[in-house]
């Protein structure tokens, strides 16, 4: 495997959560082209995804976003399998993006936020968004509850 073969192995494991022989598998069908193996391993983590939305979410975070100026903010209740992936970059990333989300909007529930396009990626809603953790950390991930304060509400 050449220098360039195993970096390109190592991205897209970074970005999709993919194991080294099915980045592998993909890279060759592709013929090296990193947006299509991109793609194409995404959609098959959101595949993997699916297949763990009936396991019990019996863990997780609340997590807090503040905005700078003090005059809003949110807290959000972010569950998954276990402690051990609740304390992972991946997880917290995901409950910082949430909470930042939440923060930005007056949402009715659960379900319209989900349903909403991410601030920072108007492709991706923010479900897209937990299933693409779902496919990198391997458990299942539900937003369980969320509540935006604002100063003079």
């Amino acid at each position: 495997m050449s220098k360039l073969d195993a970096q390109a192995i190592k991205q897209l494991r970074e970005e999709t959560g993919a194991g080294v022989l099915e980045i592998k598998k993909a890279l060759e069908e592709f013929s090296g082209d990193m947006e299509k193996t991109r793609a194409h391993l995404m959609e098959k983590g959101k595949e993997r995804a699916a297949s763990k939305s009936d396991r019990a979410t019996g863990d997780g975070l609340i997590y807090s976003y503040i905005h700078p100026s003090g005059k809003v903010g949110s807290l959000i209740y972010l569950s998954c399998e276990t402690d051990f992936v609740a304390k992972t970059p991946e997880f917290q990333n995901l409950c910082k993006e949430i909470a930042m989300q939440t923060a930005t909007t007056e949402y009715a529930g659960v379900d319209e936020l989900l349903n909403d396009e991410y601030n920072r990626d108007d492709s991706k809603k923010i479900k897209d968004l937990i299933a693409e953790t779902i496919a990198k950390v391997g458990e299942n991930i539900e937003l369980k509850k969320i509540c935006r304060f604002k100063v003079g509400e």
